[in-house]
């Protein structure tokens, strides 16, 4: 569930928000943008039916570490929280140190045998896949959409172009995705 758009109230009006859309489908509160929840409020969420979890879009490690501790103490083992930076891939250590072990990333969506493999413990694909894509996927705003097209692209889906204001990854940046990608399967064996 992503932050309200163009509208921010009061943290009690942000869980009814939550609450009103639980009510109807399950859903994981994405915290990022202008949604910074304090561990009382991410325990409150936890307990409304339909929330199953939070996804972690800040990076505040202190935070979001005293906020697992809460839920967990409070409600139990049953929310789940993920790793949900644009750079989860970069962070995915800190987060696992703190008990967060999910982490939500671009890759699974045109190499999900890469992203499977770094899941499980591949730790060469951190410099040598991961950090090379973060770089690339850093030097246009807009490149974290516009290359995960690519990468869909290049697996042979259509998928279009991104909407603007983003622009469609540039064709030497293509190429270099598409090196990186081959390079990635090269490493845990996989054409």
């Amino acid at each position: 569930l992503m932050p309200p758009y163009l509208a921010m109230g009061t943290a009690e009006g942000f869980v009814a928000y939550v609450r009103a859309i639980a009510a109807i489908l399950p859903v994981i509160v994405y915290q990022r943008g202008p949604v910074v929840l304090d561990p009382d409020r991410v325990v409150e969420l936890a307990r409304v039916p339909g929330v199953v979890g939070l996804k972690d879009g800040l990076g505040d490690i202190d935070l979001i570490q005293r906020s697992v501790l809460a839920v967990r103490r409070e409600v139990g083992d049953g929310f789940t929280f993920f790793n949900g930076l644009p750079t989860a891939e970069l962070t995915m250590g800190a987060y696992r140190g703190i008990g967060v072990e999910l982490y939500s990333s671009a890759v699974f969506a045109f190499a999900p045998e890469i992203a499977n493999a770094y899941l499980n413990g591949d730790h060469r694909l951190l410099t040598e896949f991961y950090e090379p894509l973060v770089r690339l996927r850093s030097k246009v705003p807009g490149y974290a959409v516009a290359l995960v097209k690519a990468g869909v692209r290049l697996g042979g889906l259509d998928v279009g172009p991104v909407r603007p204001p983003l622009v469609d990854a540039a064709p030497e940046d293509v190429a270099e995705l598409e090196a990186l990608i081959k390079h990635g399967r090269a490493l845990i064996g996989t054409p």
